[in-house]
């Protein structure tokens, strides 16, 4: 079984440099052919290679997506866990629950002694798609990991501002039903892989569903919000905040999962500090700016 799991891993490894080379050369084309469209100069790095990248049309002038994490998804359900650090507190426990409602279909687990790797592989044993572990300090919410299964990525968030359910004036009822999503100002490729990650939690909602969560960036903090709605006096539609609300902050995205994380390549970090114009360079692939390029 481990080998195989080695095997299957190494396989998973190669397609994505596969798809990368892909997505390298697409994104050179595009430039050359922006620049003849515009009649301005081609790039200096890219006149040598200019005409070789406009006879390649090998890959249709798309990007092909060889072994993207998410293709089956929609197909079925998400199969979500939630554990918690070791010896959470209440308020953790507190938050714990109320983020399994948050999340259809999903299931809370004490974390008790067991181990992250025991945990992922038993996760991955049992076709769950996506493991969630809650973190704190000082009996604070303040951490989030989200671990897609079989192979990764993952995904790292710091929490702020918790508010629980019943810290909200008037909050409404929890419903159960498969919640309409929206995500704002999350364009930037580091933004679009941040919402795959996150939607691909949520199972496809029905449309009469009136259920709504919200995903609102503002300067790289992503505002989560849990709304239901319904039509008042005079056709007008009432929004009841339901809860809980919190912002999360991304720091890294790694091509992983929890347990071979010193394996795991690093595909995004957020380094807001940086003195050194090499070390800039790093992120040429994955700016920190969540809503533009």
């Amino acid at each position: 079984m481990i080998r195989r799991e080695a095997r299957l891993r190494r396989e998973y490894i190669y397609r994505k440099s596969v798809e990368e080379k892909q997505r390298a050369i697409e994104e050179k084309r595009q430039r050359v052919k922006a620049a003849i469209d515009d009649n301005k100069a081609i790039p200096t790095e890219l006149r040598d290679e200019a005409i070789d990248l406009l006879k390649d049309t090998k890959w249709g002038g798309q990007i092909n997506e060889v072994d993207d994490e998410y293709r089956w998804a929609g197909t079925k359900d998400p199969k979500v866990v939630i554990t918690t650090s070791r010896d959470p507190s209440s308020k953790l426990k507190a938050f714990a629950k109320e983020m399994r409602l948050v999340f259809p279909n999903a299931q809370r687990m004490n974390r008790g002694n067991y181990d992250l790797k025991m945990l992922v592989q038993s996760c991955r044993g049992n076709d769950v798609t996506d493991f969630v572990v809650l973190n704190e300090t000082r009996g604070v919410p303040d951490g989030i990991t989200v671990c897609h299964l079989p192979f990764g990525p993952t995904a790292f968030f710091t929490i702020q501002n918790v508010v629980m359910r019943h810290d909200i004036p008037d909050s409404g009822h929890m419903s159960e039903q498969f919640p309409h999503l929206i995500f704002n100002n999350l364009n930037s490729k580091v933004g679009q892989r941040l919402t795959s990650v996150l939607k691909h939690l949520f199972p496809v909602p029905k449309p009469g569903s009136s259920r709504i969560m919200t995903f609102d960036n503002q300067e790289d903090f992503i505002s989560f919000r849990h709304h239901t709605w319904k039509k008042g006096e005079g056709g007008d539609i009432e929004l009841t905040e339901v809860g809980p609300r919190f912002e999360l902050k991304p720091y890294k995205i790694l091509r992983g999962t929890l347990d071979n994380l010193g394996a795991a390549e690093t595909e995004w970090a957020l380094r807001p500090y940086m003195n050194s114009a090499g070390k800039k360079q790093q992120l040429s692939t994955g700016p920190v700016d969540l809503g533009d390029e």
